[in-house]
């Protein structure tokens, strides 16, 4: 039987959507028994949401002032202690698994897996390589502990309808002192996060300055929509690079897509190729975008995007 780990994302106060994506991923694995192990300076919040999540077996919390906030530095070691007994230990493919699991395989001493779209066995997974084009299969020896990271746009989240045990967790790892939080800046917004949302309106380099990017978000308002860019409006400054669609950026599977002015790079259609459905409007006849879009529309962006804001109103 199989044992996996997953190491619980969260801002302390919520469990963040990618921890459930995560254990479904982990739920293909034959006869798998999964816990979810919660690093936080006061675990009682995310533990109860992460213990309603289906498949999960147990919660373990280690609640230490150090993991008030998440360093890969501060964590890695007591995700390495934590994980004797495991086959597997699991984390997401977002900004804090990118950061952590890296560092979890180097102290294992094993190779990570990354990006996990697809479980074949226990020790066989399926992972995109060269920008999406092509889907390697790799299988890990049996030996070592398998350390990976799940790509999210591959998954839907488990539901919540479960009641695991939760447990606290006696963690001895030597918590390191050479990183140490500094301050976190970010923007506020009321708009749902990038990576989660159902319905995104992304703009590119043709709203030509920062100025004109409003109509993207006076639409993504209307919608309730969260709010992407291509690389080249982030490079071009219209946007911070948080809200970066792509390779480079963000891998992201909403229901509904919008590219607007996106010309449809190849490292931009990698981001967004599990969309439900992909809405483009650019004057470009011919821009590359068409060609995986369900609607297409033609036409000057300045024109038909307050024209559709106004509609929906």
């Amino acid at each position: 039987m199989s044992k996996v780990l997953i190491i619980a994302e969260h801002d302390g106060q919520s469990l963040n959507q990618s921890t459930a994506k995560t254990v479904a991923c982990a739920a293909e694995i034959p006869g798998a028994s999964i816990d979810v192990l919660v690093l936080a300076d006061s675990a009682t919040a995310v533990a109860g949401e992460a213990a309603r999540l289906d498949s999960v077996n147990r919660v373990l919390t280690v609640e230490n002032a150090a993991n008030a906030n998440p360093l890969a530095a501060v964590l890695a070691p007591q995700v390495v202690a934590l994980a004797a007994g495991y086959s597997h230990v699991f984390g997401p493919t977002t900004t804090f698994g990118k950061d952590l699991m890296p560092r979890v395989a180097a102290l294992l001493g094993v190779n990570q897996i990354s990006d996990v779209m697809a479980v074949v066995d226990s020790h066989t997974f399926k992972r995109p390589i060269y920008a999406g084009n092509v889907v390697l299969t790799v299988r890990a020896p049996q030996g070592p502990l398998v350390v990976a990271t799940v790509r999210m746009a591959s998954y839907q989240p488990v539901a919540g309808n479960n009641q695991a045990a939760i447990e606290k967790a006696d963690c001895a790892a030597e918590i390191p002192s050479h990183t140490r939080y500094v301050d976190l800046k970010s923007g506020s917004t009321d708009r749902p996060d990038l990576q989660t949302a159902a319905k995104v309106v992304s703009g590119g380099r043709a709203l030509a300055s920062a100025e004109n990017f409003k109509i993207i978000f006076e639409l993504a308002d209307k919608l309730g929509a969260g709010v992407g860019a291509s690389r080249a409006a982030v490079d071009a400054g219209y946007v911070p690079n948080e809200m970066q669609v792509g390779q480079t950026g963000k891998i992201i599977a909403p229901d509904l897509y919008l590219a607007i002015g996106i010309s449809g790079a190849i490292q931009h259609l990698t981001g967004i190729k599990d969309a439900g459905t992909i809405v483009a409007i650019n004057k470009d006849a011919e821009a590359p975008i068409f060609e995986v879009a369900d609607i297409g529309l033609v036409g000057d962006l300045f024109r038909i995007v307050p024209e559709l804001t106004a509609a929906l109103k």
